[in-house]
């Protein structure tokens, strides 16, 4: 049970450390992130049969797809860090390494350029966007984030509990 707790509380730590990080991009250099409202518009149409759309912005949008797609953004750090553990182990819990974690980052990036951008009608790894490799570059960089977020979230959830346990 240990195990499967802090697994969902890394996904959810590193999952939030990417997002301190497009926020900051946004009140820094104002460059916009993905915008999950339309991540939920997109799972929103998923009971409709509907999987890919020629523009996502102009789809028809659903009740409640900003809590949709946050929700999902979440769930889906969390199940990236179920990949990292079933991969590196409860070893890699106890003794929290970056490589692997910035390794399962880097490697998540598949799953946006393979599966949702072109769902979503950007086309592969953002191939229909005005400028595709600045928009790859930034998730490339963003996945990283992601990664080093598993690696920082691990070493601190290790520390507090290692607090905890010395109480």
């Amino acid at each position: 049970m240990e195990t499967f707790v802090k697994t969902i509380l890394i996904g959810i730590g590193a999952t939030f450390v990417m997002d301190i990080w497009a926020f900051l991009l946004k009140i820094i250099f104002n460059i916009k992130s993905l915008n999950y409202q339309f991540v939920g518009r997109w799972i929103g149409h998923f009971p409709k049969g509907k999987f890919f759309h020629e523009s996502i912005a102009n789809a028809q949008p659903i009740a409640n797809e900003l809590i949709i797609g946050w929700l999902a953004h979440y769930l889906i750090g969390i199940t990236f860090a179920v990949l990292l553990v079933s991969i590196y182990g409860n070893a890699w819990l106890e003794n929290p390494t970056f490589f692997p974690a910035l390794l399962i980052g880097i490697v998540t990036i598949v799953a946006p350029f393979f599966i949702m951008q072109p769902c979503l009608g950007i086309g592969i790894a953002a191939s229909n966007l005005p400028d595709p490799n600045m928009a790859r570059f930034k998730s490339l960089l963003t996945h990283s984030i992601y990664g080093i977020g598993l690696y920082l979230t691990a070493l601190f959830l290790n520390y507090i509990l290692s607090v905890f346990r010395a109480v």
